[in-house]
């Protein structure tokens, strides 16, 4: 069963010609070898902030991994390193102070249900975390006791998309059951759903592929740029990708998976946030961050701001136009408040 390509698009990486021969149901040969990989990019170093960042800063400490806003506490959750191990949730309301809780081991990856819970990936199986009472559950998975899942996303449907390290999408049929696995990646990195379709990022390949409701089929596969590094989803049903060695925002529609817009964003592009109004870009090579319009076919700068140091994580409240800018270095956690309006 060959896999469907998008033809209009930019070419596919070599190594996703590997694809086809990995499809799960459509061959029973094994893949003999992983597929050829680049160096995965990464976010520059930024210089030192010659300006006070605009908005409130609050504190927070260094090596953040992922950030997201919870619209049922209004808070912001900041994963990253805990005590002996543990990964750590910082959560940080509106106005009271923050509270952390920890995690009983490494945590590699978080997203949200969007009522208040969350669900992290971790060795084995994943987390369930009320966000308003604190509360860790862990699930293991079936079989999966030794895996290393590296990335997880929560479909529209409920189900849960687990990546892997060694480069499989495992798509669970209940909390703990996998009803299909889809081995052909060189390494998940990063995973977002548009309705029941998964979406993944392969750093080392530059690579976005779209996986089909039933798990077991890569639908289509493009290149993403010179350099991809993140991905988020947005609320018009596109994703968003970060070229940062190609200092490029790509805008991809799902269905079919189509490249739509690509636009040059100069200063290593890394840090990405969808909303209703703007694409927001961090910029880690200027500590800039940069509201897009992307509603004309063509990306159109709205606004820009200065941030802290090192932006690597951004997220976005839509219900009141905050925009955080979480840094990477231990400087903070930036507050911008009616973040699309220009100052």
């Amino acid at each position: 069963m060959p896999l469907r390509l998008n033809l209009r698009s930019q070419p596919l990486v070599a190594a996703l010609a590997a694809l086809a021969v990995g499809t799960a149901g459509c061959s029973s040969n094994p893949v003999d070898a992983p597929p050829p990989t680049i160096t995965p990019a990464s976010a520059a170093a930024s210089p030192p902030v010659t300006g006070a960042p605009e908005g409130t800063v609050r504190p927070l400490g260094s090596d953040a991994r992922s950030a997201l806003f919870d619209p049922t506490t209004r808070s912001l959750v900041v994963l990253g390193p805990g005590p002996e191990g543990q990964s750590a949730l910082t959560v940080l309301p509106p106005v009271a102070a923050p509270r952390i809780v920890l995690t009983p081991g490494p945590v590699t990856a978080m997203t949200s249900d969007g009522d208040g819970g969350l669900y992290l990936s971790t060795r084995g199986g994943y987390l369930r975390v009320d966000v308003a009472a604190g509360a860790v559950d862990r699930v293991d998975v079936d079989g999966e006791a030794d895996t290393d899942f590296t990335a997880i996303a929560r479909r529209e449907d409920g189900r849960l998309v687990l990546g892997t390290s060694d480069g499989a999408v495992l798509t669970l049929a209940s909390d703990t059951t996998v009803e299909a696995r889809l081995g052909i990646f060189a390494r998940v990195d990063a995973l977002v759903t548009q309705g029941n379709t998964a979406v993944v990022l392969d750093r080392g390949q530059t690579s976005v592929t779209t996986v089909d409701a039933s798990g077991t089929k890569a639908a289509q596969a493009l290149r993403a740029g010179e350099g991809a590094t993140t991905m988020a989803a947005d609320p018009q049903g596109r994703v968003l990708v970060a070229d940062t060695r190609g200092d490029a925002l790509l805008v991809f529609g799902t269905d079919p998976l189509i490249m739509r817009q690509r636009y040059p964003v100069p200063d290593a592009p890394y840090g990405l946030a969808g909303s209703t109004g703007l694409a927001w870009v961090s910029q880690t090579a200027a500590n800039t961050v940069i509201g897009y319009d992307l509603s004309t076919g063509i990306p159109v700068e709205k606004v820009r701001h200065r941030t802290v140091q090192q932006p690597n994580l951004l997220a976005y409240d839509d219900a009141s136009g905050t925009l955080y800018v979480v840094s990477g270095t231990g400087a903070g956690v930036q507050v911008l408040t009616d973040a699309a309006e220009p100052r």
